[in-house]
């Protein structure tokens, strides 16, 4: 169910859970625990209520995913083609003006993640905004405007895989987070599982 707070941005968050996880040896990353709960839960957490909608993209395990409680959009293009083509395919069921992108595997988001993004692309007049922080710009977590979904449609559509270098044909502004170091945390390894383990009680809401 998508909770939506009347103080919500008119955006569609799409959890991206649709890879292979090859460093978790092929597991459904989106569905590894982390706290006995799924990876995909935490980040929809992290979004309820400042979301106007909440999709999960995925392609395997799709009624573990659809108890979530978020519709769950599989990917129209074969071959597992990358996060643009979850985005891509998660247009086509969005019901809002804003699509945001977030991997499945960043369990600590930014609870104003959403608010700031949305409202530094409507003050900078911008269709396309993304997050960085300490360590860079987090490339795979933007908010795009509905008007370049065509565009990027053609990019996928032209074998276009690489998350940077579709945003490089668009104006853009990149907002920085600052406050918690973990906020990007990205679980890519069983290590880094078990460090997010360690710090997990302190997200908890």
């Amino acid at each position: 169910m998508n909770l939506v707070n009347p103080e919500a941005r008119p955006v569609t968050a799409v959890i991206l859970a649709g890879g292979l996880a090859r460093r978790f040896s092929g597991e459904d990353k989106g569905l590894i625990e982390l706290s006995r709960r799924p990876l995909a839960a935490w980040v929809a957490e992290r979004l309820t209520g400042h979301a106007a909608e909440i999709l999960i993209n995925a392609n395997r395990n799709l009624a573990r995913y659809a108890a979530i409680g978020h519709t769950v959009v599989p990917d129209y293009l074969p071959d597992y083609p990358g996060p643009l083509a979850g985005l891509l395919s998660a247009a086509r069921t969005a019901q809002q003006e804003w699509l945001l992108s977030v991997p499945c595997d960043t369990p600590f988001l930014p609870l104003d993640l959403v608010m700031q993004l949305h409202d530094h692309a409507i003050a900078s007049d911008v269709r396309l905004a993304r997050a960085a922080d300490e360590t860079g710009t987090q490339f795979a977590i933007m908010l795009v405007h509905r008007d370049l979904i065509p565009d990027l449609a053609d990019f996928v559509r032209e074998g276009g895989r690489q998350v940077q270098a579709w945003q490089a044909r668009h104006a853009s502004e990149t907002i920085y987070f600052g406050d918690d170091p973990y906020a990007f945390l990205n679980l890519n390894t069983p290590d880094e599982l078990r460090k997010a383990e360690r710090i997990a009680l302190r997200y908890v809401r």
